[in-house]
């Protein structure tokens, strides 16, 4: 196919792509052996690689989400993310928009058209989600318009227009997907429009619930248009799971791989202390996941208890000053991350969407009264349950990574039923233990802060406010959102500051509350 004009310097080292628009340069530095050309293939690689690997990150990286999800302390200093200082957002996820236009003009067919522009689509929605979720009003309509109106100062969206135009996106992702046909350069799915469809419609349903405070908005209809989106295909279990899936091949590894011994240094450091956050709630449900997601306290464990008692793992409180947490970490009473993690170099695929996400979803819906033909405790039991098994999928049953406790059937089939672990009590006490399911099963897992929004959300996991550590300014609030990126105060100054006027009354702060929680 003859190829057309390039508008867009893209990068993709994956697959070391080269233009350059020098004839003679070319003939002699041409390697036969990779593409010089863009294609559409390439195009959807980069992007879905963009907003997987690079969100998932590597070694130290890695766990920075779980600082502010307080699922983890982290010992080499004192951390921003852990003490509540988010900083400023960063719009870098906007401009990879410009790759998806040439991706579906390069389309050699219509089938595959249709494929491409729906995956256009989604990735639309999935960028503008996690950027208007950090800040509030942020470019849409007129964003990635430089090149094709010359646009280079975009005005800013209200929230609600951005997640009506969200909804949208997924809307027209869901017709194309189902139009379309198998794609190339799809590292996650192999393609499969099946399978983009039902993640396309199960994170629409997640984007739904994120508005449950806007039922009462008639542009939005949040209600109804959940119900319509329930009707289509959804994602069906974990292996639907929107994730990576790691191996033995080289830059290919889990990021917490130590594999072969040595080679990550975060992991040779010992820096991680599993939180009382994390931790209590496995405790106090007796969930056998903690063995499988920690190690007992060695101080424990020589002063007698076993490695199966559930009294043997500790949790260092996240808010306690760093001094403090480091007296803890000397004396080494405390937990840290199960073994199978830094020896297993493909420990587990990590999703930032996964099945189980949807099935809570499910489940606060039916008790918010959105849904009625399913019980909430039949989706909440799939979520636990896929979570579970998903445990035991990855992990290899050996002492060292189950610590003699394992997740058999028989315990998965059972537990979600199981007293204290059954929804029950009211409305807000069953959401309360919807989303503490949630952040159990996300350890390690989800979309980048994903247990800090849904914190935000619901209130729930509780965090403890600890004014004397707590880095946000006042000490006595949690922070509600990021700060706008710099470089859109020093580029786009009229839009921004328009728009920090119109949303905060001017006040570009940390404790700003933005319209999506009002």
């Amino acid at each position: 196919m003859k190829m057309k004009n390039l508008k867009y310097i893209i990068l993709v080292p994956l697959f070391g792509i080269f233009i350059s628009g020098c004839k003679k340069y070319e003939d002699i530095n041409n390697n036969p052996n990779v593409t010089n050309q863009v294609n559409s293939a390439l195009l959807a690689t980069n992007m879905i690689l963009s907003i997987t690997r690079s969100d998932i990150s590597t070694q130290k990286s890695f766990m920075q989400p779980s600082l502010l999800g307080k699922y983890i302390t982290w010992g080499e200093g004192q951390e921003s993310f852990q003490y509540n200082r988010l900083g400023r957002a960063d719009f870098g996820r906007i401009s990879l928009l410009r790759s998806i236009e040439p991706m579906v003009n390069y389309a050699p067919s219509d089938k595959l058209r249709s494929s491409y522009e729906a995956l256009g689509h989604f990735i639309k929605a999935w960028q503008f989600f996690q950027t208007t979720i950090q800040v509030g009003d942020i470019p849409y309509s007129e964003a990635v318009k430089g090149e094709t109106d010359n646009i280079l100062k975009p005005k800013y969206d209200t929230q609600k227009a951005v997640f009506i135009g969200i909804l949208s996106e997924l809307d027209q992702a869901n017709t194309l997907f189902a139009a379309g046909t198998k794609f190339d350069g799809d590292p996650i799915y192999s393609g499969s429009v099946d399978q983009w469809q039902r993640l396309t419609n199960s994170f629409e349903l997640f984007v739904l619930i994120n508005l449950y405070k806007k039922t009462a908005d008639a542009d939005l209809k949040v209600i109804e248009k959940f119900k319509e989106v329930m009707a289509r295909p959804l994602m069906r279990d974990y292996t639907d799971n929107f994730a990576l899936v790691y191996s033995a091949t080289a830059n290919q590894n889990y990021p917490w791989s130590d594999v072969p011994a040595g080679s990550n240094p975060s992991v040779r450091s010992n820096y991680i202390m599993l939180t009382t956050t994390f931790l209590n709630p496995l405790k106090t449900l007796n969930d056998r996941r903690l063995f499988y997601f920690a190690k007992p306290s060695p101080v424990k464990i020589a002063a007698g208890l076993t490695q199966s008692d559930y009294n043997a793992y500790i949790g260092a409180e996240p808010s306690n000053s760093f001094p403090d947490l480091q007296v803890m970490r000397v004396a080494k009473d405390y937990s840290d991350l199960n073994n199978r993690y830094s020896q297993l170099v493909n420990a587990e695929p990590v999703g930032v969407f996964n099945y189980w996400d949807l099935q809570f979803v499910l489940a606060e819906a039916t008790v918010r009264g959105w849904i009625t033909a399913i019980p909430a405790q039949t989706y909440y039991a799939a979520g636990i349950k896929n979570s579970m098994n998903f445990i035991v999928k990855y992990t290899p049953d050996v002492a060292d990574y189950n610590h003699g406790v394992k997740l058999d059937d028989a315990y998965i089939a059972a537990y979600p039923a199981s007293v204290g672990v059954a929804l029950a009590g009211t409305i807000e006490q069953q959401i309360e233990q919807i989303i503490t399911q949630k952040y159990l099963a996300n350890f390690l897992q989800g979309s980048k802060y994903a247990s800090w929004y849904e914190n935000r959300r619901t209130g729930y996991p509780v965090f403890k406010l600890n004014s004397t550590t707590n880095l946000n300014i006042p000490s006595s609030k949690f922070p509600l959102r990021w700060l706008y990126p710099s470089n859109e105060l020093s580029y786009n100054p009229d839009n921004v500051t328009a728009a920090i006027a119109s949303q905060y009354g001017g006040n570009n702060d940390y404790n700003q509350t933005m319209w999506l929680l009002k």
